[in-house]
């Protein structure tokens, strides 16, 4: 029997890619951490399971039978250590994968996973992929650019201002982005395609139907928010405050420093020679639709 294994089913991927699976009949399996979030995916025909990330025997249980594994690890961004926390998250799935022995496993990665320099948060899915590496199962590395999404949070210093912060310098500099739907979409598209793609793992990278640079993604917000927004360049020294400020702990902060950093030196990008890009069809203005503040207000 087919059963496809969905973790991190309440998220943006996660969401994407049972979505399609349900849309072509395809069994699912949505593990969970919080059953309060269970009832929209028991109403589309999933079998709910329960596991923390944390418990590696509760997850080799919920992998039972599956035909196919989708792990996202979770990131803790408040937690003190949120690198130490990842690392043992990787650890415990690994040990449940090698329990349950799932035919294929795919896990969602992250662009820059292969560099072998300090690359801050990226540097932890570059952890993840060679420890999954030692797993006795095919598997597939499903590399994303950075989610189109994440821009949302801007749009409450945007709407106030008319000035959108960026990390990503110069703001002429354009970048891979890709909407969380289309990731989800392109594993949902590699969940249901078992090619044999022998021992080694399969790499995908994921990026958006065009890239986009810090001044277009400006004009973008400013159309959802009908008034003018700028990019503006945050200053280097700024940036840990910055993000602590917004709530993130320091650890997590500093790791996305040193991502910057990296991403700002253009060497954040799919991995040359190696896999394939996959492009989703989604464009920045139309991800960021839904976090238009009146689409917002509008929900019960």
């Amino acid at each position: 029997m087919i059963m496809f294994v969905i973790f991190g089913a309440t998220g943006k991927v996660g969401k994407a890619t049972i979505t399609r699976l349900r849309a072509e009949g395809s069994p699912v399996r949505a593990v969970l951490r919080n059953p309060a979030k269970a009832a929209p995916l028991a109403a589309l025909g999933c079998e709910i399971a329960m596991a923390e990330v944390g418990d590696a025997d509760a997850m080799a249980v919920a992998m039972r039978d599956a035909t196919a594994v989708q792990l996202i690890c979770p990131i803790e961004p408040r937690t003190a250590d949120a690198s130490r926390h990842m690392l043992q998250s990787i650890e415990r799935m690994a040990e449940a994968i090698d329990a349950a022995r799932p035919p294929r496993v795919l896990a969602i990665s992250d662009y820059g996973a292969h560099l072998t320099i300090d690359t801050g948060i990226t540097s932890l899915f570059r952890a993840m992929e060679e420890r999954f590496r030692q797993c006795s199962t095919r598997m597939v590395f499903l590399r994303s650019a950075e989610h189109m999404e994440n821009w949302a949070r801007y749009l409450k210093i945007a709407g106030e201002t008319g000035i959108m912060p960026s990390m990503h310098l110069p703001l002429s500099r354009p970048f891979p982005t890709v909407s969380a739907a289309d990731i989800g979409d392109m594993a949902a598209n590699l969940l249901l395609v078992d090619e044999d793609h022998g021992p080694l793992p399969r790499i995908i990278h994921g990026e958006g139907p065009r890239e986009y640079t810090a001044l277009e993604i400006a004009a973008a917000l400013g159309r959802l928010l009908t008034r003018s927004v700028v990019a503006r360049e945050l200053p280097r020294a700024d940036w840990l405050a910055t993000l602590m400020r917004a709530g993130l702990s320091h650890n997590y902060a500093d790791l996305i420093v040193r991502l910057g950093d990296v991403h700002n030196r253009g060497l954040i990008g799919a991995e040359a020679g190696v896999g394939e890009i996959r492009r989703g069809s989604t464009e920045l203005s139309t991800a960021l639709e839904p976090f238009r503040p009146d689409v917002r207000q509008s929900v019960p």
